[in-house]
C-alpha cells in the first residue's frame, strides 16, 4: 500500500469518517509492505505483511468488466498527473493497462482479481466495506461485481469528476448522469 493512500482511507466500521493511523513496519520506497492501520474512534485495526491490507470480508474478483481500459480512460475524462483513481472488483483487472494511459496518477485496486499485485503506483486493498473517505478520489471505476457500492463510489469521487460502472446507474439529486449505453454508465457528483 502506498503511504500517501492512508489519507484517503476510512474505517470499515459504521461511524463518522475519521483519519486512520498507519504504523509501517517494512517499506519499499513509498510502499508499505508490512504494517498496521488503526482507527482512533472505534479501535478497529488490521495488520499485513504482504503489501495488501485486508479490511475484512474482501474477495478476489473474477472475470473482466463490460469495458476495456481505453474506454474507461475516455469515460473518466482525466488527463494529467496527480491524485488517485480507484478500480473496484473485476474492473481492477484493467489497472495495468490504465496506468500506462495515466502516468503520474496513483491507483488503488479494491478486491481485484488474484492476478493483480501491488506495484510502485498500484496499491491493493481487500475489503467488504467501502474503504474510502468522501471526495477523496479523482475517479472510481466499478466492476459489475461491486454494484452495491454505486452511491459510495459517487460520494468518494471529487465533485464534478466521474464514476463509471455497469448495470443500473446510480440516481439521486446530487448525481448527474452523463451517459448510459450498452449497460455502461458514467456519472458525476455535484458535491
Amino acid at each position: 500500500m502506498h503511504i500517501e493512500l492512508t489519507d484517503h482511507l476510512r474505517c470499515p466500521r459504521e461511524h463518522p469518517e475519521a483519519f486512520l493511523v498507519l504504523l509501517p513496519d517494512r517499506m519499499d520506497q513509498r510502499r508499505v509492505i508490512a504494517g498496521h492501520l488503526g482507527c482512533p474512534i472505534c479501535g478497529w485495526s488490521t495488520t499485513w505483511t504482504d503489501g495488501v491490507p485486508d479490511f475484512g470480508e474482501g474477495w478476489r474478483a473474477e472475470g473482466a468488466p463490460a469495458f476495456d481500459a481505453i474506454a474507461a480512460h475516455a469515460m473518466l475524462g482525466i488527463d494529467g498527473p496527480g491524485g488517485w483513481i480507484a478500480l473496484v472488483g473485476n474492473a481492477a483487472a484493467l489497472v495495468t493497462a490504465i496506468t500506462a494511459l495515466l502516468p503520474g496518477v496513483g491507483f488503488v485496486a479494491v478486491n481485484p482479481p488474484a492476478t493483480v499485485s501491488p506495484t510502485s503506483n498500484v496499491s491493493v486493498l481487500l475489503s467488504g466495506a467501502w474503504p474510502f473517505k468522501a471526495h477523496s478520489m479523482r475517479g472510481v471505476i466499478l466492476g459489475d461485481d461491486a454494484s452495491q457500492w454505486r452511491a459510495a463510489a459517487v460520494a468518494t469521487t471529487l465533485p464534478g469528476l466521474r464514476t463509471i460502472g455497469s448495470g443500473e446507474p446510480p440516481a439521486g439529486e446530487h448525481i448527474q448522469l452523463l451517459g448510459n449505453a450498452g449497460g455502461v454508465w458514467v456519472v458525476a457528483g455535484r458535491g
